[in-house]
């Protein structure tokens, strides 16, 4: 991978880490349009680093005050039932399906479900999910209010972005919002949820890096490096910007994009401008 292509898929990567239309998707796609071969999971993940990077900057009070009281409560210095210390636990529960079903689809997450047939139809398929989410959930519901089996829902939505075309954001907040949750709550606690898994999975693919076994391993550590610092600076104004957008205004947008970018894309893939 050249400079210049890994300069515009660090950008890409930011621009849409936290919005509900897809990272990998669009790393996919932009990568081939450049001419390069589909820059792997790997190279999603190890990039996804940089753009969890700016969820640790942005939420770093939040997850500074869940961590202490999740320790003090082990500690029996605050009891267990502290909001706080509650919300680490269902962190580490909703964390559980991603981590377990990443280890053992793995070999499958890295070839068969890179099909742009496949992320084009999650596309398209996951925007009327997250428009339906949003007609019929009560939307009334806070982050005070999860219960463990809200907390391992959010983490079964959150597991489907394992497909790309589905969205880690897009996937958990919808399962959010089918579950009563406001648009901020649910945009919150995405954030939050997906901290431990992109580490896991982001450090694990830099192993793989490292010892030539992951694919599309070739990519030297140089444009990996500013891929990933292009991610975590974009990537920080675009959490800072979607956060104060969701308080007023729905998600219709981000999923009539989708729906044009899946019929785009199932044009281009019939027309043989891209391949599968």
């Amino acid at each position: 991978m050249d400079l210049f292509s890994a300069v515009v898929l660090g950008i890409v990567q930011g621009l849409t880490e936290f919005l509900p239309i897809s990272s990998s998707a669009h790393v996919s796609i932009v990568g081939r349009l450049l001419g390069q071969e589909d820059p792997g999971a790997a190279f999603t993940a190890i990039t996804q680093l940089g753009t969890e990077a700016a969820v640790l900057l942005y939420f770093w009070r939040d997850i500074v005050r869940i961590v202490r009281a999740w320790f003090a409560s082990l500690a029996g210095r605050i009891p267990r039932t502290d909001p706080d210390a509650v919300l680490g636990w269902w962190v580490i529960l909703g964390t559980l399906p991603i981590g377990i079903l990443g280890l053992l689809l793995q070999d499958w997450i890295e070839t068969d479900l890179r099909s742009l047939w496949l992320t084009a139809t999650m596309l398209l398929v996951f925007a009327l999910v997250i428009l339906a989410a949003e007609r019929v959930g009560r939307q009334e519901r806070e982050l005070t209010e999860l219960t463990w089996r809200q907390g391992l829902g959010f983490g079964l939505w959150q597991a489907l972005a394992l497909v790309p075309g589905v969205s880690r954001s897009g996937g958990t907040i919808a399962g959010g919002l089918f579950m009563g949750f406001t648009r901020e709550a649910a945009a919150r606690y995405s954030f939050l949820l997906a901290i431990p898994a992109v580490l896991a999975s982001g450090g694990l693919q830099l192993v793989k890096v490292a010892t030539g076994d992951a694919i599309g391993s070739g990519t030297g550590w140089g444009p990996i490096a500013v891929a990933t610092v292009l991610a975590f600076l974009v990537g920080y104004a675009v959490i800072a910007w979607f956060m104060r957008y969701i308080t007023t205004h729905t998600f219709t947008p981000f999923m009539v994009y989708r729906i044009v970018l899946a019929l785009v894309l199932f044009g281009l893939l019939g027309a043989g401008v891209l391949q599968p």
